[in-house]
């Protein structure tokens, strides 16, 4: 079964599993002990400490492992923030981090600081410029991802390095997606990752602080780790991890893998609008991962659409919300101003097959069809085929319809034009009965849809972008909101 979640968690590499094996039996003992067996664990973890940093790009003193790189983030966030405090209290970060950068924003914030959340294009990037505009005096800490978890654009992190340190503000770079493709370039500061991300075993982080940081560990000090990370260390873990980063860096064909890799994306980039009707490709086409690519499907529900591919044989993620512990749309998608639901990303593992891309792009013109049809979208694509009606019809009230099932509910209003009441159901159901009636009221009129779900927040202003129609704008209503768009053709 292709597996396609390498962002999530890549499958264990070969050599972190033989080293795991080995250091099972080697490296059990307490490394702080002086007796034989403390030492034989103390070289281990000595060793997977030089070649990690090596990776990295930093001095072996600088770099610590934590138990996640969750951990990591929150450890080197709070430890810049405290050293920084008479500095400055504000934290400066970009709409597309990872959750855990937000968690502890929020964290930091009800401490008494404050944060600052810059915004991104719809690539997902964020602007050098804007970085600069909101560098202050009283900016404690930039904090950037290298590249996208969800979309895979690449940050410009060289660059905003260069603005804080002109600025003497560090900067903490969240590499867990870039540091398995290599080094990350620029003068930042503190640096993140975690070893699943490139094929060593979960529970293992890495956390650097470079020379001269002000750096001031919270929490409770353990004498582990420089004081950064409290605890025993999982020394069979952590020489999994550094051995799997080495041979990752040492191997003169990952540069090819990626390579390739990138040429099998860009198949699936340039395909999947031609196979799959009102499809949208998001983030960077250039500056990204070479291993990951997004896109979203209008007119379909996106835990539907995992769970038909998985039935195909296919594991693959998506930033939608009804795929997550929550039911509110992703926050990455949602600043990019791209559709939440029907989202599938696709992140390649080393030595992924041509055959099983190919395959892919074969399967997946079927699923999401079977998907739309479950849901009453046409078969041409909703919008597509709907014509203008006579004004009885456009004027008929809504018929009740079963739970997840795509009715016409509009009803025509002197004052709002076209009403459609799609309150208490779930996103893609209120694009969908937009969509079919746009073409009801005439150029220039106007389609209210009434949602009570958040992901219409979302998903009816990318749905105008998508179909080149006019978002108005959203007012309050008796029940959730009313979001007005105008037809444009």
């Amino acid at each position: 079964m292709p597996y396609f979640d390498a962002a999530s968690a890549a499958p264990l590499h070969p050599v972190a599993r033989e080293a795991l094996l080995a250091s099972l039996d080697e490296g059990w003992a307490d490394p702080a002990r002086l007796y034989r067996e403390g030492r034989r664990a103390r070289l281990l973890l000595d060793a997977a400490r030089e070649a990690a940093a090596e990776a990295v790009g930093c001095r072996p003193d600088e770099l610590v492992f934590t138990p996640s790189g969750t951990q990591a983030v929150h450890t080197g966030v709070s430890g810049a923030l405290a050293a920084r405090r008479r500095t400055g209290r504000r934290l400066l970060y970009s709409a597309v981090e990872h959750s855990c950068v937000l968690h502890a924003a929020e964290v930091h914030e009800a401490a008494g600081g404050s944060r600052t959340e810059l915004a991104v294009d719809r690539t997902g990037r964020v602007a050098p410029g804007d970085v600069a505009a909101a560098l202050g005096p009283d900016t404690a800490l930039v904090a950037l991802q290298s590249a996208n978890h969800e979309v895979g654009t690449a940050q410009p992190v060289e660059e905003v390095a260069a603005l804080c340190r002109e600025a003497a503000v560090p900067l903490l770079v969240d590499a867990a997606q870039s540091l398995p493709w290599g080094p990350v370039p620029g003068a930042w500061s503190l640096l993140t990752a975690s070893a699943h991300k490139w094929g060593g075993p979960p529970g293992v982080g890495l956390l650097a602080v470079r020379k001269g940081t002000r750096f001031a560990p919270q929490g409770p000090r353990d004498e582990r780790e420089s004081g950064r990370s409290a605890g025993f260390e999982n020394i069979p873990a952590v020489v999994a991890a550094a051995a799997s980063l080495r041979a990752l860096r040492a191997a003169p064909e990952t540069g090819e893998e990626a390579a390739r890799l990138r040429r099998l994306v860009d198949r699936i980039r340039t395909r999947v609008p031609q196979l799959v009707p009102d499809v949208e490709v998001v983030g960077d086409p250039v500056r990204r991962l070479p291993h990951l690519v997004t896109f979203s499907c209008l007119y379909v529900d996106g835990e539907a659409l995992l769970h038909e591919l998985d039935r195909a044989g296919f594991s693959v993620s998506s930033g939608s919300s009804c795929t997550s512990s929550t039911l509110t749309p992703s926050h990455v998608l949602r600043a990019m101003g791209v559709l939440s639901e029907g989202n599938v990303r696709v992140s390649l593992p080393y030595g992924t097959a041509e055959a099983d891309v190919e395959r892919f792009l074969e399967v997946l013109p079927r699923v999401v069809r079977a998907v739309r049809e479950r849901l009453g979208v046409p078969a041409a694509g909703a919008g597509e085929t709907a014509e203008a009606t006579e004004p009885a019809k456009a004027a008929k009230a809504a018929e009740p319809s079963a739970p997840g099932e795509a009715a016409e509910p509009a009803e025509a209003t002197e004052s709002a034009g076209l009403v459609v009441d799609s309150l208490g159901k779930r996103c893609p159901i209120p694009v969908i009965e937009l969509a079919k009636v746009i073409g009801e009221v005439p150029v220039g009129g106007t389609v209210t849809v009434l949602s009570d779900d958040e992901a219409a927040r979302q998903d009816i202003p990318a749905w105008c972008t998508m179909r080149d129609q006019e978002y108005v704008g959203e007012r309050a209503a008796e029940r959730g909101a009313a979001y007005v768009v105008r037809r444009r053709a």
